[in-house]
């Protein structure tokens, strides 16, 4: 390992540990430490992660990077779900290097997904990675950077087709061309968090949280390199 991705392992679990609850006082209840439940290394291909595209494009694990090069939609799916609370973290970088797909653009996330269509199972139901086709998901669903490099949206699908509630409507922040983007989700019963570098963007209480599902990587004609995927449980 690299002194880089050293000091980068170092500072998430960390960040994970600082995010997780908030200061205690004096006699107070201690902070939950989280317990690694899943990680990929991006060096094992792509057995853990189910992927739909709208239009083709490659997806590929090798090497420590997961490359998603795609002319249109793209869903890369982890395939356990987790059950809450937990922390989720990656590294995601938009490549803006002229390719045919570089349009830096929309990352983006699904968790806690489940497909009222086949509640049970996710994958039981074909979804063909067009956006249209995940509205009957109930999901927490951010889009950074999205529509251009324009927007940066939190919403709560219902699980209902053509509605996707909006929760938080932002003009910025914004992706950085090639620049690392540090997400760390935080889904801890209500609490729902999204982090990109250090900086809170999403801190929302759901009155009717969505506690366990799947997690999704999701773009549209863009150009991603995404390494160190990493969760946690908090439960002890």
């Amino acid at each position: 390992m690299t002194t880089t991705r050293r000091a980068f392992a170092t500072l998430t679990a960390g960040a994970a540990l600082g995010a997780l609850a908030p200061a205690t006082d004096a006699g107070a209840a201690p902070r939950r430490r989280p317990r690694l439940i899943a990680h990929d290394d991006f060096r094992h291909g792509l057995r853990q992660w189910a992927v739909e595209l709208e239009q083709g494009g490659t997806v590929t694990a090798s090497r420590g990077v997961l490359e998603v090069d795609v002319p249109a939609g793209a869903t890369i799916w982890f395939r356990r779900p987790f059950q809450g609370p937990y922390v989720l973290e990656y590294v995601a970088t938009p490549v803006g290097a002229g390719g045919v797909n570089d349009r830096v653009s929309d990352l983006n996330n699904f968790w806690n997904a489940v497909d009222v269509r086949s509640p049970d199972d996710l994958f039981a139901t074909r979804r063909d990675g067009a956006l249209a086709e995940y509205d009957q998901l109930k999901t927490y669903y951010v889009g950074y950077g999205a529509n251009g490099n324009t927007t940066t949206r939190l919403r709560r699908y219902v699980g209902r087709a053509g509605e996707r509630p909006l929760i938080r409507d932002y003009t910025e922040p914004l992706l950085v061309a090639n620049a690392p983007h540090h997400v760390r989700i935080v889904s801890d019963g209500p609490t729902v968090r999204w982090w990109n570098n250090g900086r809170l963007v999403f801190d929302w209480t759901d009155p009717e949280p969505y506690t366990g599902g799947h997690f999704a990587f999701r773009t549209t004609w863009s150009h991603f390199r995404i390494n160190d995927f990493r969760a946690w449980s908090l439960i002890p």
